[in-house]
C-alpha cells in the first residue's frame, strides 16, 4: 500500500513518521533534536532541560519497544500503572482541556494559545494535534505516527507531559528495590526533582516579568510557598500527592479546604440587647495564600437561626482576591497567608425570644472569576456557535463546583 504525505506519494511509514516530526518542530519552532536529557543530582538542572519550553517532539521510539511502551496515551501508562491513573482520571490535570479553556480558542488565535498549552496541554504531539484541528499554520498534515493517539490533544496534562522525553521515562527515586531483569521501556531514570517544589513550580509560578495585577504576579504559589513555614520540609508534593498519590486535591476540594482554613466563632453580649459575633479565620494548613490564585473566592457566610422561620444572613465576608473580568482592575486582596489569620466581627440586634443560635457557613466558589468571566463574555462576545456551545458547559460547570466546606454553630 503506498502512502501519500503531503502530495509525495510512496514514502514508507519510517519516512512519514520523520515528517511528522519535522513539521511539529516546525510548528513549536524548533531547531535540532539533540540527546536525551541525563539524570543530573542537580535539581535546577534538570529542570531546565525537562521542561524547556516549548517540549521538544518525542522523535522515533526505540526499536525494541511494542505500541503499548511508545504510546503517549495516558491509557497505554494505565495498564501497567493501573492505580496511578485512575487517580489521575480523578483529578483535574485530566481535565484541563476541557470546555471552559476550549473555548476560548477561537478569540485567542494561534500564539496566545501556545502559550496556554504550555501548562494545559504540553507535549509537542498536543500542540500539533490542536493546531491541525484548528486549521493554524504549519499544521501537519501527515497521518499520525503510531504512539499519537488521535485523542492525545484532549487529554489534558498527561502522564508523559512530566514522565517522558524523547521516549525515555523519568520519576522519582523508588522507595524499594526495583525488579531485576529487563524493565519495560527500558526502565526508567531517577531524579529527586520530582519530589521538589519546583517541579511544580513550571505552571505554578509566573517569572518575574509575568503577568501581574496591582504589582503581585497573578500566578506566585511557589514563592508564596518559599516564604512560608512549610519550606523546604514540606514541598508541593507533600499536601498535593501525599503518598505519590496522583490526585492533585486542592481548593476544589471540600477535605482538603477543611484542612487549609481553621475557623472560630464566638458570641458576646453587648448593652441594648445587641450581641458580637466574632469570627477567626486561620490558614493553618496551605503552605501558600489561601486561596493562592485570584480564580477561587471562599465566603464567611453568619445567619441568624430561630425555629420555624427562613435564616437571616447577618453578614458575608469574603477571603480571595477579587479583580474585574478583564483583569485589569483589582477591588480587593483578603487572601490569607501561610500561618496567618483574619478576623471579623459583626453587631447584630439579638431576637427577644430564646432558642436562636448563629451559624458560620463556609462556602467555596473555586471558579467564581470564571463565572462571573464566562458570563460576562456569554453576553458581550462574538463568537462562533460551536465556541459558545463550550462556553455555555463551562459556565455550567464553573457554577456546579460550588461547595459549603463547613458549618460552625455558636449559641448565646
Amino acid at each position: 500500500m503506498k502512502l501519500h504525505v503531503m502530495g509525495l506519494p510512496g514514502l514508507n511509514s519510517r519516512l512519514r513518521l520523520l515528517f511528522w516530526l519535522v513539521v511539529t518542530g516546525m510548528l513549536l519552532g524548533l531547531a535540532g533534536c539533540g540527546q536525551k536529557p541525563p539524570a543530573v543530582p542537580d535539581v535546577d538542572s534538570f529542570l531546565a532541560k525537562h521542561w524547556s519550553d516549548p517540549l521538544v517532539p518525542q522523535g522515533e521510539p526505540p526499536a525494541g519497544f511494542g505500541s503499548l511502551e511508545a504510546s503517549l496515551a495516558p491509557e497505554a501508562c494505565g495498564a501497567c500503572h493501573a492505580e496511578q491513573y485512575r487517580q489521575w482520571q480523578g483529578a483535574l490535570h485530566s481535565h484541563t482541556m476541557g470546555a471552559g479553556i476550549l473555548w476560548q480558542f477561537e478569540l485567542l488565535g494561534q500564539e496566545e494559545t501556545n502559550r496556554c498549552l504550555r501548562c494545559h496541554a504540553p507535549l509537542a504531539e498536543q500542540k500539533a494535534l490542536v493546531a491541525r484541528a484548528r486549521g493554524w499554520k504549519n499544521a501537519p498534515t501527515s497521518p499520525l505516527p503510531a504512539y499519537v493517539s488521535p485523542h492525545l490533544d484532549s487529554s489534558g496534562l498527561v502522564c508523559a507531559a512530566c514522565h517522558v522525553r524523547r521516549h525515555r521515562r523519568y520519576g522519582p527515586p523508588q522507595p524499594r528495590n526495583m525488579p531485576t531483569g529487563h524493565a519495560p521501556h527500558d526502565g526508567f531514570v531517577a531524579s529527586s526533582a520530582f519530589q521538589d517544589s519546583r517541579f511544580c513550580a513550571h505552571c505554578h509560578q509566573f517569572p518575574e516579568q509575568g503577568p501581574s495585577l496591582a504589582g503581585k504576579l497573578r500566578e506566585d504559589t511557589y514563592r508564596q510557598w518559599l516564604s512560608s513555614s512549610f519550606a523546604p520540609e514540606q514541598p508541593c508534593q507533600s499536601c498535593h500527592m501525599p503518598g505519590r498519590k496522583h490526585l492533585w486535591r486542592g481548593i476544589h476540594d471540600p477535605e482538603m479546604v477543611r484542612k487549609a482554613l481553621a475557623v472560630e466563632l464566638k458570641l458576646t453580649r453587648l448593652d441594648g440587647g445587641k450581641y458580637r459575633a466574632e469570627v477567626v479565620a486561620r490558614n493553618q494548613g496551605a503552605g501558600h495564600h489561601l486561596p493562592t490564585y485570584m480564580v477561587a473566592k471562599i465566603d464567611l457566610v453568619l445567619s441568624l437561626r430561630k425555629p420555624g422561620v427562613p435564616d437571616v444572613e447577618l453578614a458575608r465576608d469574603v477571603i480571595g482576591w477579587k479583580a474585574d473580568v478583564d483583569i485589569k482592575q483589582e477591588e480587593f486582596d483578603t487572601r490569607i497567608p501561610a500561618g496567618e489569620s483574619r478576623r471579623y466581627a459583626h453587631e447584630f440586634k439579638a431576637p427577644l425570644r430564646p432558642g436562636w443560635n448563629v451559624e458560620l457557613r463556609v462556602d467555596v466558589a473555586p471558579r467564581e472569576h470564571y463565572e462571573r468571566m464566562f458570563s460576562y463574555s456569554m453576553a458581550n462576545v462574538a463568537m462562533s456557535g460551536e465556541s459558545r456551545r463550550l462556553l455555555k458547559t463551562a459556565i455550567e460547570e464553573a457554577a456546579a463546583a460550588r461547595f459549603t466546606a463547613l458549618r460552625v454553630l455558636a449559641e448565646p
